[in-house]
């Protein structure tokens, strides 16, 4: 069971562009992701990686190029494209007065899902045990399981992660391998950044600093 409808359609980034202020980051990134497609993001701090999750994930504008599902850009829709993608950033979003099982609740009653896969989600990173506990009792590694679990408990077709790794042990990555493994083989898509090597069968890697603007490339030309 996926919790979401499958969709032959391939996401795209079109000559993409991003500027942080006045700064350029980076331009010119273009890639596809079908179905059980994957996408490594690569590169050295500053380079852009957690920049262009956000741009797809429509937090950041760019500042040139489009993302396109289907072949229809995003931007006509961005109520539908959101509703496609789930996004776990640096930050995991907890409150500490809240229970584990009642954050995911929350989480997916937030979203307009049905609470039935929470069960299935705690199962999925090792969490069933501590349930009921506040997340304020929880450890770093614990509190990324949880953040995590989210993408079992309210599924989207587009997974989008920054540094899942981090905090997890070598069994919360094994969960987390095992996630990333089970959503593609339903159709389901993938980009992460990360500096630690995963292993992702048939993924692509976009290293950023190939990506890194070139001196004639000027911000009014934005």
């Amino acid at each position: 069971m996926t919790g979401f409808a499958a969709d032959a359609g391939v996401f795209a980034a079109e000559n993409v562009a991003c500027r942080r202020g006045d700064r350029l980051i980076f331009s010119n990134v273009s890639c596809g992701l079908p179905p059980g497609g994957a996408l490594v993001l690569t590169g050295a701090n500053g380079s852009g990686k957690s920049s262009l999750l956000r741009v797809i994930a429509t937090l950041l504008a760019p500042a040139r190029g489009r993302l396109l599902w289907g072949g229809a850009p995003v931007a006509a829709d961005l109520a539908l494209f959101r509703s496609r993608l789930l996004y776990v950033g640096h930050l995991d979003a907890i409150k500490p007065a809240l229970g584990v099982r009642e954050t995911l609740v929350s989480w997916t009653q937030l979203r307009g899902a049905a609470v039935s896969l929470v069960d299935t989600a705690l199962d999925a990173f090792g969490l069933e045990p501590r349930a009921d506990w506040p997340c304020r009792w929880l450890s770093a590694g614990q509190r990324r399981r949880l953040a995590l679990a989210r993408l079992i408990a309210s599924p989207a077709p587009l997974w989008l992660l920054d540094e899942p790794t981090a905090a997890l042990d070598s069994d919360g990555e094994r969960r987390l391998l095992a996630a990333l493994a089970a959503h593609r083989a339903a159709g389901g898509r993938v980009v992460l950044a990360t500096h630690q090597p995963l292993p992702l069968a048939d993924a692509q890697t976009l290293a950023l600093e190939d990506f890194a603007p070139a001196p004639d490339d000027s911000l009014t030309d934005f």
